[in-house]
């Protein structure tokens, strides 16, 4: 990806608000591709705003997690523009039977007054089980790919203290297995994937997925106005079939819209694009 000649952001700082080392997958995104500069914004504790070990419950949405983000790497950093990322993890949207990751991140230009937002969404790695011994934590570590992913001890599944994180080596794993299980009431000790990106090798992919469609909505500008962030609002289905030529539920066309003066466009996919016939309705009721 090649920075826009035109770019606004060329040679500007941008501040991303992170504590797990997220820079390292969003910067080469955002700099490559805008010409900018990202300078991470430290000094505040993410984890205040929710933890995915439910020790801290998160207020609000996940996008309102990474606005805020966003706002007070701005607020911090003195800087215009501004970076907040958050994840969420869940059951896959289809059938509901694999963890499933999403990240988002929101950029704010405070000097336009917009906001624009990056996304990512795919399998992620999550697991969590009982440990009745040493020989299930070794189970279960060797499963996940440990120590590149890394993993939280506790006592119960519902995030009940005291958690044990940062466990990235088998010394430690093995030291806080049997501080947890001196403490445990039954002797089982509760484990589960550190979610936090510097921890998740999934997770930081991911983000950088997320990184790479935002800086994508960034290089996009309004053919009217040039205001960055001109992108697909509206999907339209209609794509026809090779073989007979109906029209199937495929994509044809996205909507583009700007975020400041809503001039829009519609934009058909190149010439030539048919939908195969094992996709369409009438070859394929």
């Amino acid at each position: 990806m090649t920075p826009t000649p035109d770019s606004p952001y060329r040679e500007q700082v941008v501040g991303l608000l992170t504590q797990h080392g997220k820079e390292r997958v969003i910067a080469p995104a955002l700099e490559t591709a805008l010409g900018c500069r990202l300078r991470v914004v430290g000094g505040f504790d993410t984890d205040q705003l929710g933890t995915f070990t439910r020790d801290i419950a998160r207020a609000g949405s996940q996008l309102e997690a990474a606005r805020r983000k966003a706002q007070l790497a701005i607020e911090r950093s003195g800087l215009p523009f501004g970076i907040g990322s958050e994840g969420a993890f869940g059951p896959d949207p289809m059938v509901g039977a694999m963890p499933w990751n999403a990240e988002v991140l929101v950029f704010i230009d405070a000097q336009r007054g917009l906001e624009v937002v990056g996304e990512a969404q795919g399998p992620g790695l999550q697991l969590d089980a009982w440990a009745r011994d040493w020989a299930d934590v070794v189970a279960l570590a060797q499963r996940v790919g440990f120590p590149a992913q890394q993993l939280v001890l506790g006592i119960g599944p519902d995030g009940t203290p005291p958690l044990i994180k940062g466990l990235d080596s088998w010394p430690t794993l093995e030291a806080a297995y049997a501080q947890q299980r001196a403490r445990s009431s039954t002797g089982k000790v509760w484990v589960e994937t550190d979610l936090r990106a510097h921890a998740n090798p999934t997770r930081m992919a991911m983000i950088g997925q997320a990184a790479a469609d935002l800086a994508a909505r960034l290089q996009q500008q309004c053919p009217c106005c040039g205001t960055p962030g001109f992108w697909k609002v509206q999907r339209l289905a209609g794509l026809p079939c090779a073989a007979c030529g109906a029209p199937t539920r495929l994509t044809r066309a996205w909507v583009h819209r700007c975020l400041r003066c809503q001039h829009h466009e519609t934009r058909v996919l190149a010439a030539g694009t048919l939908a195969a016939p094992e996709r369409c309705d009438h070859c394929n009721p």
